[in-house]
């Protein structure tokens, strides 16, 4: 489970060869959370709302580099790390 960013107790990681849509995982404490990179929206699991308000917020400004981690997810390719939210 490749981490790609942490920040605030809350990890975001992805997996290569992934089923779409395009999406990242999440872990917060015990919880656990799929959410789709293209709309934000929250796939599978949950998470507290403040917590999912600060990925939300982080992913919207890091949506380019979700995608072309995507892209080389699916190409067996090493993920690039994202910048946390500050």
């Amino acid at each position: 489970m490749p981490v790609i960013s942490s920040f605030y107790g809350i990890l975001i990681y992805m997996f290569w060869n992934e089923h779409n849509p395009p999406h990242f995982h999440v872990k917060y404490a015990e919880f656990k959370a799929l959410i789709n990179i293209k709309d934000f929206s929250l796939m599978e699991g949950s998470l507290p709302p403040k917590a999912l308000a600060l990925v939300v917020e982080w992913a919207s400004i890091h949506q380019k580099e979700l995608l072309e981690n995507w892209e080389k997810g699916k190409k067996d390719q090493s993920f690039n790390k994202i910048e946390p939210l500050r």
